[in-house]
């Protein structure tokens, strides 16, 4: 060996050497960022999820709420986190489709480049519920009648402009030929089950966990619910398909998000996680309790294509359905 090829030889092993060993992922706590309030649907699922992960990799899930701008802040600061896998996301149909649609300009960031599908973990089926203050229908039929005897009349709630139940409710009243108020709330699911006990709004789009207690305590009463077939819990409840608005109303899906630029191999392991943890029992029996439904994405490429298909959708909706936003 000469000179040269004997320097080049060292420098190789000095720098191995020098290499720290790869950590194996995760090696520390993991940051969840949830763009909503504690308490709501995707706030409930995190929790829920990440704490069955826990168990399985051994290292704290920490959730971080960040609520506010319609789910831009939370999208924000996952995306100016640093990409390996130490920050995450647990988003939805409102702040990980619907506000980067609506919103392009309020944003800092490009969701395109910056924020990148993992593993889908769980849908909500919804409700069309009513409230009984004050309130004469007791079916669907009758709120259709009474609404359109009383046009401008009915206030309907929703989680703010823009959201999805309010567009579920635009929808619905354009083919059904109604004149409705919206009335949005900004505090989540938790404002508008106020709204509607309180009788401020008479009906609305909802999850199914959310109104169950004041459901059986006759303060509400669903009149359809937004499923393929009707809930096990409310077997007199018809589906709007049944009712004869198919195609009408949002089932909330729940998702696991990351910086765009992680590692192909750590965005394997989230998933891989995730998709053990929603087939826990453990899982399995606190999601029935919340009227919530596994649906694990089969892979990060079908995350992936799951949320090209609700982009393709949401556009084709709000193309079609012209809303006032706020400035």
């Amino acid at each position: 060996m000469n000179c040269r090829a004997a320097l080049f030889a060292l420098l190789l092993c000095l720098c191995a050497d020098a290499a720290p060993a790869q950590d194996k992922y995760p090696s520390k706590p993991v940051r969840v960022i949830v763009p909503y309030a504690p308490g709501g649907a995707v706030d409930i699922v995190a929790r829920i999820v990440t704490e069955q992960m826990r168990q399985a990799v051994g290292q704290p899930f920490i959730i971080e709420n960040k609520p506010g701008a319609f789910g831009i802040l939370g999208l924000e600061e996952l995306a100016r986190s640093k990409p390996d896998g130490y920050t995450l996301m647990v988003g939805n149909n409102n702040a990980n489709v619907i506000t980067p649609i609506l919103y392009p300009n309020k944003m800092r960031i490009n969701v395109d480049r910056d924020v990148v599908p993992v593993a889908r973990l769980a849908d909500l089926p919804g409700f069309l519920i009513a409230t009984t203050k004050s309130f004469p229908p007791t079916t669907f039929a009758e709120f259709i009648a009474y609404a359109k005897q009383n046009p401008h009349k009915v206030r309907f709630s929703s989680v703010g402009v823009g959201s999805f139940p309010q567009y579920d409710m635009e929808i619905l009243s354009r083919r059904a030929g109604l004149d409705l108020v919206h009335i949005p709330n900004k505090q989540g699911a938790s404002g508008m089950l106020n709204d509607l006990v309180s009788g401020d709004a008479q009906v609305a789009f909802l999850n199914a966990a959310t109104p169950a207690a004041m459901i059986r305590a006759g303060q509400l009463r669903p009149l359809a619910v937004i499923t393929e077939q009707r809930m096990a819990d409310y077997p007199d409840v018809p589906t709007l398909a049944e009712l004869g608005f198919p195609g009408i109303g949002t089932v909330q899906w729940l998702a696991f998000f990351a910086p765009g630029g992680v590692p192909a191999a750590v965005v394997e392991t989230i998933h891989a996680a995730a998709v053990e943890a929603v087939a826990a029992p453990a899982v399995h029996d606190k999601f029935k309790a919340q009227s919530l439904r596994a649906r694990p994405s089969a892979s990060p490429d079908a995350a992936k294509t799951f949320m090209r298909d609700e982009f393709a959708l949401w556009h084709r909706i709000i193309g079609e359905i012209k809303i006032d936003l706020p400035e």
